[in-house]
């Protein structure tokens, strides 16, 4: 089965509830589709020989799923707080290469 990323963005309309993230990654985790994730912190972009292009800061975290397409992908997405906020949930694939 593939996995996919979904990268949150920071662009929720209300202000996110913190009680559905521990529903919403319980539920992932009850039907075996939670591989991990984070929020994600400060950082910085690096590149070798020109200006680097500028850090995604518009990305707050991340989570790993598996699902057997892109489909199930989406509608693992359903109670997401970012989703249920209003905001965007950026969806994916994980290519095994």
């Amino acid at each position: 089965m593939p996995d996919f990323i979904l990268l949150m963005h920071n662009d929720t309309q209300t202000p996110e509830n913190s009680k559905l993230w521990e529903l919403y990654l319980a539920s992932l985790r009850q039907i075996g589709a939670f591989e991990g994730g984070s929020s994600i912190g400060a950082g910085t972009t690096m590149r070798r020989f020109a200006e680097p292009a500028p850090l995604s800061a518009h990305l707050t975290g991340f989570i790993r799923i598996t699902a057997k397409d892109l489909d199930e992908a989406k509608r693992l997405v359903e109670g997401n707080p970012v989703l249920e906020a209003g905001g965007t949930v950026e969806i994916r694939e994980l290519p095994e290469d």
